[in-house]
């Protein structure tokens, strides 16, 4: 039987450079980080960090229901309202029962229950919110969106560390391929830009440390790479059937042409030196979506501007695409963002095959000597893109890719 062509007919987005997907795109494609000192972190090793700002949270939610919502999922339902809105779709007329939500997180609510840790410890119970348990649960982005949106059908969480976002996007595919959906809102969110979180990145060695602008450290493939700096926000995407979304006079964004995912088991947070385990991850998205390697044109990368992760990937990228597509690299000028990256750079990704462009690499002259890849660098690149991956490789070894492609 041939599978169903599914297709994304929604895209909403909020990060540190945008609010909604076009200003997230315009700031993605300017190539600016906007890393600066965080108030909250003064006093820790690492107090910088890439954050949504400029925006009353409670006031854009909106109601009496923000005050048991934790930041990540707030984030989620804004990006799940502009998704909606975006494909034309009004929840008030659908039928709810045939309307999956899956939106992964990784770490998801570890700054609510750290929040009202501190607030028990140090005030007593009376000084915790009665809605406490709420703001740690990893699922809750999913819950309010069903609430908000009448979505009564499945509804998912998946957790593979920073590979979160592709896989729920994988899943949500997966639900329409097989009919247990009719629409799927799918994709990720976190924010965990709070002194634990950040203590512990640090600690860990993974995390970039101050040295000069923060806006200037997290250059992903450069020789002089010193780590990740933190980012923050959501993506949500509206995933239906092509066929379906012709029939309501719909015009898809971009087509899910394949996905793949495999696992290292190799160690908590190194990649495995080989990248092999990852290149198969690629493959099978390549055969998955029936292209050859030499199609793909372009490669939305991973790149955490880590010194394993980048020169893994490198290797990879060159061996998977020896034709040398050009590559961008988004947490240059978002951060890291974590659970929900994934999500954030597919739906880069999209806008590249709708655009033709190609972002740049923040703070990227050129990639180390000897990485041998088409690094986008200082200013976006005007190409031809029908074809695309992105790339996330989470701790744990989870490696996850989607292919995309122009309807």
């Amino acid at each position: 039987m041939k599978r169903p062509a599914i297709a994304v007919t929604g895209l909403g987005m909020i990060t540190p450079v945008g609010h909604t997907t076009d200003t997230t795109w315009d700031g993605v494609c300017a190539g600016v980080s906007p890393a600066r000192t965080v108030p909250e972190l003064l006093g820790c090793e690492v107090d910088f960090a890439c954050t949504v700002t400029g925006i009353d949270l409670d006031d854009a939610v909106g109601g009496r229901t923000a005050f048991r919502m934790g930041r990540y999922v707030k984030f989620a339902l804004l990006a799940a309202r502009e998704a909606v809105a975006d494909a034309g779709l009004d929840p008030a007329r659908w039928d709810g029962a045939r309307v999956a939500v899956v939106v992964g997180t990784s770490s998801g609510g570890s700054a609510g229950l750290t929040e009202q840790t501190v607030a028990l410890e140090r005030r007593g119970p009376a000084a915790t919110s009665p809605s406490g348990i709420l703001l740690t649960i990893p699922s809750m982005p999913a819950a309010e969106i069903a609430i908000g949106m009448r979505a009564t059908g499945p509804s998912l969480a998946p957790c593979t560390a920073c590979s979160s976002g592709v896989t729920a996007l994988s899943v949500a595919r997966d639900m329409l391929t097989l009919g247990r959906c009719d629409i799927a809102i799918a994709g990720a969110t976190e924010s965990i830009v709070f002194p634990v979180a950040m203590t512990g990145f640090a600690r860990s060695g993974a995390a970039a440390l101050r040295d000069g602008d923060p806006a200037r450290l997290c250059r992903p493939f450069a020789a002089d790479r010193a780590g990740l700096v933190m980012g923050e926000g959501a993506a949500i995407m509206v995933l239906e059937r092509a066929a379906d979304a012709r029939a309501r006079g719909a015009v898809p964004r971009a087509l899910i042409a394949g996905a793949g995912a495999t696992t290292d088991a190799h160690h908590p947070t190194s990649p495995h030196p080989s990248g092999e385990v990852a290149g198969a991850a690629v493959e099978a998205a390549l055969r998955d979506a029936g292209w050859r390697a030499e199609e793909v044109d372009h490669v939305n990368a991973h790149g955490t501007s880590t010194p394993l992760n980048d020169a893994t990937e490198a290797a990879l990228i060159r061996r998977s695409y020896p034709h040398r597509p050009p590559v961008t690299a988004p947490k240059g000028v978002l951060g890291h963002c974590m659970g929900a990256a994934g999500a954030i750079e597919a739906g880069l990704t999209v806008l590249t095959l709708q655009h033709g462009v190609v972002p740049p690499i923040a703070n990227l002259d050129a990639p180390e000597p000897g990485f041998d890849i088409d690094c986008v660098t200082k200013a976006p690149r005007r190409v031809p893109v029908r074809r695309a991956v992105s790339h996330s490789f989470g701790f744990g070894g989870q490696n996850a890719v989607i292919a995309l492609q122009a309807p």
